[in-house]
């Protein structure tokens, strides 16, 4: 009888230890998001009107003042990645790296006074450090995340005028948050997400004596992505929390 313990005390723990090894998730409340860190990518796109940048270019002291306006772009795609982790049930805080990119047209005088639809091709990114809020909904299979944020970084915003240098700059990126995520299981789910985004860059002008400027673009505007999210459990190594 002796013999055969080691084998029943094996048999009675093994369902234990698979339950906590495997499904983190079924040892834990729905809405305890407390220590869960998350890795979210996203695309989409962004739409920007840049009616401040026409209005300028176009306009009584703008190079393109008299001419036929080029067509107009509304906006370009946008990718992001999060690397978030939830210091509560009800904060998180994480990094956001991201990229867009649009190409605009702005009409000028040519050399032989005809009017030249010239290509601007501009392209931002860098990284975002912010604070979300988010709680737990019952809604879908493991339960719907909705959030919102506030995140400010420093982005490289850069414009490459058709036949001319690129105008680069370093700027403060600000950004509003409101987002979703809807739990397909313990790890993973679909993230959709807007943001509305404050940064603006520099544009070149045909003839900086004639025209000071300065004329600037805009990479802001609304955001609108769509991805998926994998989630991970808390640090199972935790040996002094359950003291």
């Amino acid at each position: 009888m002796l013999r055969r313990l080691p084998l029943v005390f094996a048999l009675a723990t093994a369902p234990a230890l698979a339950q906590e090894e495997g499904d983190w998730s079924a040892a834990r409340a729905p809405t305890n998001l407390d220590g869960v860190g998350r890795i979210t990518v996203q695309a989409g796109y962004r739409l920007t009107s840049n009616g401040t940048l026409y209005d300028a270019w176009y306009g009584a002291k703008g190079p393109g003042n008299g001419l036929e306006r080029a067509p107009e772009s509304s906006g370009g795609p946008l990718g992001v990645a999060t690397f978030a982790y939830a210091m509560s049930d009800l904060v998180e805080v994480g990094i956001d790296l991201f990229g867009t990119a649009q190409t605009l047209r702005l009409s000028e005088p040519g050399a032989d006074g005809a009017t030249v639809s010239r290509k601007v091709s501009t392209v931002s990114y860098g990284a975002l450090l912010g604070v979300r809020f988010q709680g737990v909904l019952d809604i879908g299979p493991q339960g719907l995340i909705p959030s919102a944020g506030v995140l400010t970084g420093p982005a490289v915003i850069s414009s490459t005028r058709e036949g001319s240098s690129i105008q680069e700059r370093v700027s403060q990126a600000w950004v509003g948050s409101l987002g979703a995520t809807l739990r397909l299981s313990a790890e993973w789910g679909i993230t959709a997400e807007y943001r509305f985004m404050l940064l603006r860059g520099p544009v070149e002008s045909p003839n900086a004596e004639a025209f000071k400027g300065p004329f600037s673009f805009s990479h802001g505007g609304n955001w609108f992505g769509l991805g998926v999210t994998y989630a991970f459990p808390p640090n199972p190594s935790r040996p002094m929390a359950s003291f």
